[in-house]
């Protein structure tokens, strides 16, 4: 089964771009989670949190950002959708300035 979301974003491309990056240096710097870009727009993400494998991949278009993996399991699957919805929407806020957006 995937495990799939998706969160909607009014920013230029580039600026979420440059937002999604900011998040992908959190995930690495604060779960160990390995951010791979594939392309300007796309990119693998692997790795465990706890007992949680994630691998997935992560792509940009010009008004939505969507994740599509590895399905975490029953136990894990609302919790893992629920977080990660929660940082998309933090990260990709236009009233959060880009400097504001924790790395570690």
């Amino acid at each position: 089964m995937a495990f799939e979301l998706s969160a909607p974003h009014r920013l230029e491309l580039s600026e979420a771009r440059e937002r999604l990056h900011a998040l992908g240096e959190y995930l690495t710097n604060k779960y160990g989670l390995k951010i791979a870009w594939t392309g300007e727009d796309e990119a693998s993400v692997s790795g465990s949190y706890l007992v949680v494998t994630i691998s997935g991949n992560l792509r940009l278009t010009s008004t939505t950002v969507t994740f599509s993996g590895k399905d975490p399991g029953m136990l894990w699957r609302s919790k893992a959708k629920d977080y990660l919805l929660r940082k998309l929407e933090k990260y990709l806020d236009p009233s959060v300035a880009l400097g504001d957006l924790p790395r570690r």
